[in-house]
């Protein structure tokens, strides 16, 4: 079993800047695509940011120039730095991973949540 922990998430004022951490945690993985979405009150969940496996970044057009996503694959970990914060990117933070776990001669792909981190950014 895949677990993902985010973490880095708090208040902040606006133009403040954050930096969320989602680790992948558990054995005989191997990560492919890994994203941001987010979850406002009142508003569906929606993609932030994602990267593959070679290091490709994609953004949503709300975030583009303040947000940055990188990952760590020694450390099974991805980041989203985010800079220049406006109250509208108040929302629940979730990490989600394409992941494909090998056991013996067998190949799973799978798609796993993390439980969310709280970012506030006060006006």
């Amino acid at each position: 079993q895949v677990q993902l922990v985010e973490s880095g998430g708090g208040l902040v004022q606006t133009g403040g800047s954050l930096r969320l951490s989602c680790a992948a945690s558990g054995s005989g993985f191997s990560i492919n695509a890994m994203g941001w979405y987010r979850q406002a009150p009142g508003k569906q969940r929606e993609a932030v940011a994602a990267i593959t496996s070679g290091g490709s970044t994609n953004y949503a057009d709300s975030v583009k120039g303040r947000f940055t996503i990188s990952r760590d694959n020694a450390k099974n970990t991805v980041y989203l730095q985010m800079n220049s914060l406006k109250p509208e990117d108040t929302a629940v933070y979730f990490c989600n991973s394409d992941i494909t776990t090998v056991q013996g001669i067998s190949f799973r792909r799978e798609n796993y949540w993390g439980q969310g981190t709280q970012v506030t950014v006060s006006s």
